[in-house]
């Protein structure tokens, strides 16, 4: 017996060492820091090691230098905190990078003089006849100094060489006289689905398009098609989205968005030249018969999951039918009995293939119209297991939860209040307070992440989110909900909860030993920060799949 333990001792002896072994030539390794796993537990440990892209051990410093060899890079963290990398739910990048290149960004900026200055120092850089866009991220409500909307005559002084067009979310853009020629707003014959030129008593445009379709209009007339320089904005825009803090988003598609959107992105990831993980759903604007059966041979066509952990489709969404795409404001939508027929097709067609759905679902008769939907599909086709998903849910109500739990829904919940939550309340009154419920739905056990809606909806940056969803405000200072979470529930939310959403809990969420080491080294304690100094967290380092793609100079 003394000989078999023996025998048994020196082989467990030996499996020791071999692992140990297995794991000495670790390819980095990060020292003496705060690590937030945001695992299970919500563990903090001292050290991580990555070999091959992924987590091979968390723990002491000590225990974890032990791993490494001649190759390893060490990192010494000097006490800095680290997090997971940052997941976005629901965003629109893909679209956007087709005019990254031609923005000005406000996104987070307060004093409107800043973002004139901001303008300026752009035209400065400039040649004449360059344009220049902000193309959302931004409301004037957000500036502390001056709330006066920008005109034609100023954008002019300005840039008066240079187009200059401002879309403020997707309510209305302003233009100044190079970019109005340019986009041909002096034909008093040409209309734009969706929105309305205003003019003045002469019939002279006056630089404003109102309506929501003044944002698809304004992209579909900027410069933007060639491929080399589609390719080099989707570049620049996944440097802009790691410096933030993202390392994996979903795009959801939208107005004006084309298959083509997606090549850039396919190139990078042919070239092992993607720093940012892009998941995204298949868009269609149905918005009539025809074309809801244009829609559902589409579904029936659609193979999702034949990609990777760095670039695939989800499924299909964020809109079914695009006549019940209900935003904020105005309030209510006219829901007809033919318009859920038609949705009904669609989305039946999606649980029909077995697939993921994303459904764009703001106000609460929405929600409910669509709900009845789904348990009435759920009864031929069930969609359990599916993670079909509400997205921005701003008016979801406690009698919504027993009909998600039962469909096993998820929720999405978005931060575009960053903004717009002046405007709500405008729209809402004091309801608005109560609007995007996080303390609801964090209570109800149900599912759920957070995420932007950015690019035109909300700002990019993810510590913005995380900020509004622990401080309950929008950029300026103003309260504009009240059902706030924690900020480790929110940072779970925007990490770990989110990765049920693009199929990869098993590989993204956290820094539990196995996943990809997605991270980000902070320049401030996120859990020890003042709460309103979380907006103003910055990465120093990002790293995806093991590798350092931003680092602070």
């Amino acid at each position: 017996m003394q000989r078999l333990l023996a025998r048994i001792a020196a082989i467990l002896f030996c499996n020791t060492l071999l692992g140990a072994a297995a794991w000495a030539d670790a390819d980095t390794i990060l020292l003496n820091g705060k690590i937030v796993t945001v695992d299970e537990q919500f563990s903090i440990v001292q050290a991580l090691a990555v070999k091959d892209g992924r987590i091979v051990a968390a723990g002491k410093s000590a225990e974890v230098k032990k791993l490494a060899g001649p190759g390893t890079k060490v990192i010494n963290l000097q006490g800095r905190t680290v997090i997971p990398g940052l997941i976005d739910n629901h965003a629109h990048f893909v679209r956007a990078a087709q005019h990254w290149g031609l923005e000005v960004r406000w996104d987070g900026v307060t004093s409107r003089r800043q973002a004139v200055e901001m303008l300026r120092e752009r035209v400065r850089a400039s040649k004449p006849g360059d344009w220049i866009a902000v193309l959302g991220g931004w409301t004037y409500d957000q500036f502390t100094d001056a709330q006066t909307p920008f005109t034609q005559a100023e954008l002019d002084e300005i840039a008066p060489a240079n187009p200059v067009a401002l879309q403020l979310v997707y309510a209305l853009a302003v233009l100044n006289s190079k970019a109005a020629d340019a986009v041909g707003l002096a034909d008093s014959a040409l209309t734009i689905p969706g929105a309305r030129i205003l003019r003045d008593t002469a019939g002279k445009p006056t630089g404003v398009i109102e309506g929501g379709g003044a944002s698809s209009f304004l992209r579909r007339k900027l410069p933007g098609g060639d491929p080399a320089l589609r390719l080099e904005y989707a570049r620049s825009l996944q440097k802009d989205l790691n410096r933030m803090g993202l390392t994996a988003f979903i795009d959801w598609g939208g107005y004006g968005f084309t298959d083509d959107l997606y090549q850039p992105f396919a190139t990078l990831h042919d070239k092992g030249e993607q720093t940012v993980r892009v998941f995204h759903g298949a868009w269609n604007g149905a918005a009539n018969a025809e074309q809801t059966e244009q829609a559902v041979a589409r579904v029936r066509e659609l193979v999702p999951f034949q990609g990777d952990d760095w670039f695939d489709t989800l499924g299909w969404g964020e809109t079914v039918f695009l006549p019940l795409h209900d935003n904020p404001v105005p309030k209510g939508v006219n829901i007809t009995p033919e318009q859920l027929a038609l949705w009904h097709r669609i989305a039946y067609a999606v649980a029909d293939r077995g697939m993921n759905l994303s459904v764009h679902a703001n106000q609460h008769d929405t929600i409910a119209a669509f709900l009845t939907e789904m348990e009435a599909i759920n009864k031929q086709r069930p969609i359990r297991g599916l993670r079909w998903s509400l997205a921005h849910v701003r008016e979801f109500r406690p009698e919504d939860v027993e009909r998600v739990r039962k469909l096993g829904l998820y929720l999405q919940v978005h931060s575009q209040a960053t903004i717009s939550g002046a405007g709500l309340h405008r729209a809402y009154g004091d309801a608005a307070y109560d609007q995007t419920p996080l303390r609801l739905i964090a209570d109800s056990g149900l599912p759920y992440g957070i995420g932007s809606d950015s690019n035109g909806a909300a700002p990019a940056n993810p510590f913005y989110t995380l900020w509004w969803a622990v401080t309950g405000k929008m950029l300026g200072g103003k309260q504009v909900i009240r059902q706030t979470i924690s900020r480790e529930e929110a940072l779970i939310a925007h990490t770990r909860n989110n990765a049920p959403f693009m199929f990869q809990e098993a590989n993204l969420g956290s820094l539990a030993k196995g996943k990809y080491a997605d991270l980000l080294v902070l320049d401030q304690d996120y859990l020890k920060v003042p709460a309103e100094r979380i907006k103003d967290i910055k990465p120093v380092l990002t790293m995806v799949g093991g590798k350092v793609v931003y680092q602070l100079k």
